[in-house]
């Protein structure tokens, strides 16, 4: 009767440890219960218009790879339940004293036995918060992906803008330089413009077709890249709604190492594994616990009453230095190997910051010189020289001269639009968060 008792004191205990290790571990939600937006199809009318976060939204909900992600996170889910799973039970059946090996009818004894191994409590308890772990590194894992492909996005968005405003820029040109050869034109016709002022007028219509060709290429280049990133079709329409401005003034870099020390999740990622790691190392000194083995067999001799038998094994861990020499020492290790990496993370992750942040701080400082000096300079160099041909004091080379410097200024001014955009973007991947909401203290999903 005792030992019945302690069997089921054993069963119980041991079921409720594998229950609670397979409650929901709290972990942080990728996106936040936001509702994700619906799949995108393939419009052969016109263009789908998104703005750069419609874009990056879609990315987070279609992109192959963060759909690759999301099963890994329900695998490491999975593999909780593995890891705090009780052993089945097994049941074997015995025919004792029969006269041949094919003549089970002979028999005088049939036995029949129920066997079960009840695994020390807290070592279910354990293996289920090192399993734990694991899905919290699985998530973090995912998050630090989602950041990725959503940077990777804005970037492309920013792309297909630069390539459009190319584009635009170079049409302008074209129209500059086809006005510019009517105008030549009309001189030479009246006999105040030698012939090859039309001819230099012509090269330079023609080199403006070029370069719109190449810009259009760019154009299609750009959407096919952000159409993959969004799960559609790479020859499908598409049209940014947005536009390529200057972004605004940055944070202090103090808050943002600050920010990012709380937020990359690859610093996460690394705590959840040393509390995982710990765990394991408690496991691993729990080597001298013993597993249970319980046995219960009926012994039916024919022509005597039915007879029971109940076995109870132990086991004795006599070698015990194998374990300390062996999973202990392994595990106690690899808590220090990651105590190591993670200082060596941490230090990565400010030196990231630093670069991406001095990074826009320069781009910035460019995009406003641009803006502010070299543009306006190169547009005014440029009416002067046209209204001075004009009026007959300027000859046809200063006026292209004037025209292709003023087209110089204007590629570089948009590169260095795109290029300040790129560089916040990197920036806002090093720091985890966009730097709005890094800036005011709140963690961004």
């Amino acid at each position: 009767m005792y030992v019945g008792r302690a069997i089921g004191v054993l069963m119980t205990a041991a079921t409720a440890a594998s229950l609670g290790a397979q409650q929901p571990i709290a972990r942080p939600r990728a996106d936040s219960g936001r509702t994700l937006p619906p799949p995108i199809f393939v419009d052969s009318g016109a263009p789908l218009v998104l703005t750069r976060q419609q874009a990056i939204d879609s990315a987070l909900a279609h992109n192959p790879t963060l759909v690759a992600a999301r099963e890994q996170v329900a695998q490491a889910r999975a593999r909780v339940t593995q890891a705090v799973a009780i052993p089945d039970p097994s049941l074997s059946a015995s025919i004792i004293g029969q006269s041949g090996v094919l003549s089970p009818h002979t028999a005088t004894e049939h036995d029949y036995s129920l066997g079960l191994t009840v695994p020390f409590p807290d070592r279910i308890r354990l293996r289920g918060k090192v399993a734990g772990a694991d899905v919290q590194s699985s998530e973090l894992s995912y998050r630090q992906l989602q950041q990725q492909i959503a940077s990777q996005t804005s970037q492309t968005y920013d792309s297909l803008l630069v390539a459009l405003r190319h584009l635009d820029d170079f049409q302008q040109a074209k129209q500059l330089s086809e006005d510019f050869l009517t105008r030549t034109q009309a001189r030479f016709e009246g006999g105040t413009s030698p012939r090859l002022d039309v001819v230099k007028a012509k090269v330079d219509v023609a080199q403006a077709q070029n370069d719109i060709i190449s810009g259009e290429r760019a154009v299609v280049n750009a959407r096919a890249s952000l159409n993959r990133l969004i799960g559609r079709l790479l020859g499908a329409a598409i049209a940014p709604a947005d536009s390529l401005d200057v972004p605004p003034p940055l944070p202090e870099l103090a808050t943002l190492e600050h920010r990012a020390a709380a937020l990359r999740p690859e610093l996460t990622s690394l705590d959840a594994q040393r509390a995982g790691a710990s765990a394991a190392t408690t496991l691993a000194k729990e080597f001298w616990l013993p597993d249970i083995t319980v046995g219960l067999t009926r012994l039916g001799v024919i022509g005597a009453p039915a007879s029971y038998q109940t076995d109870i094994g132990i086991g004795f861990p006599i070698f015990f230095w194998q374990h300390t020499g062996g999973e202990l020492a392994e595990s106690q290790h690899h808590e220090r190997e990651l105590a190591a990496t993670r200082r060596d993370l941490a230090a990565q992750v400010d030196q990231e910051v630093r670069v991406a942040y001095s990074g826009a701080v320069t781009a910035l400082r460019q995009v406003m010189y641009l803006r502010d000096e070299l543009l306006p300079e190169a547009q005014q160099a440029y009416h002067i020289a046209d209204t001075s041909y004009v009026l007959g004091g300027s000859s046809a080379l200063e006026v292209l001269d004037a025209k292709r410097t003023l087209l110089d200024a204007q590629t570089q001014y948009t590169d260095a639009l795109g290029a300040v955009n790129d560089a916040v973007a990197q920036l806002e991947l090093a720091v985890g968060a966009p730097l709005a909401t890094a800036s005011s203290g709140v963690e961004h999903e």
